[in-house]
């Protein structure tokens, strides 16, 4: 039996970790930490809700049970994206 061919990679992004302050999306091998205080829609969000993340192009997180979206830019370059949901 040759085993030698390989399957693609169909997990690209995952929540890896939720805290008392935020929680950790590993998304195309980096990990960022999505911070409460930067994103307060999520703090009040079930852990089921903020484990349901779609990716809907490779730029763009949804959540759709708390109707939020996060541009990964804005997770690699905060510093660009000065304005916060409020």
């Amino acid at each position: 039996m040759n085993l030698s061919a390989h399957g693609t990679n169909t997990l690209d992004y995952e929540i890896t970790n939720i805290e008392k302050n935020g929680f950790w999306l590993l998304a195309d091998n980096h990990e960022y930490f999505i911070s409460f205080q930067e994103y307060p829609v999520f703090r009040d969000g079930k852990i089921k809700e903020i484990l349901n993340i779609t990716r809907p192009s490779a730029n763009h997180f949804h959540w759709p049970d708390l109707d939020a979206d996060i541009e990964l830019e804005a997770l690699k370059k905060p510093e660009k994206y000065i304005l916060r949901y409020r």
